[in-house]
């Protein structure tokens, strides 16, 4: 069975403010699969680093995707995911049981924490959400 790396990022130009999603789907070779932003609106940094992990997961399941490793360079997602920090926000709170409902749907799902150098195309897609929706408003 193949192991399909995900890479995950959000972004929010302030805290809060404009907001944006990056993922990158690639196969055990590396080789893209499938990549997209996704502006969400108004929401903080961590809001949308939620958001990030929720649309790949559906993004995955749509691909029938089943057996995945997600690399987010928010260690406080990462870590609360893992269960190695509580979840005091009630917005994360929500986010949160969202995602433990769609894990259920994988068979195999890992969580790891990158550096944010190793995670420069969907931070570049998360920003390039921003960008793209501000452009649109002038």
């Amino acid at each position: 069975m193949s192991r399909y790396k995900v890479f995950i990022d959000g972004a929010s130009s302030g805290n809060p403010g404009p907001a944006g999603v990056g993922v990158v789907i690639k196969d055990n070779q590396g080789k893209t699969l499938h990549s997209f932003s996704f502006f969400i609106g108004e929401a903080t940094n961590n809001i949308a680093e939620y958001f990030s992990l929720l649309l790949a997961l559906n993004e995955c399941l749509l691909l029938n995707l089943k057996n995945i490793d997600i690399y987010s360079d928010s260690q406080l997602v990462i870590k609360q995911l893992k269960g190695e920090y509580k979840i005091r926000d009630n917005t994360l709170k929500v986010l949160y049981k969202i995602v433990k409902y769609l894990t259920t749907k994988f068979d195999r799902i890992g969580y790891n924490y990158i550096e944010r150098e190793k995670n420069k195309e969907a931070d570049k897609l998360a920003s390039q959400a921003i960008r793209e929706h501000k452009r649109m408003l002038f």
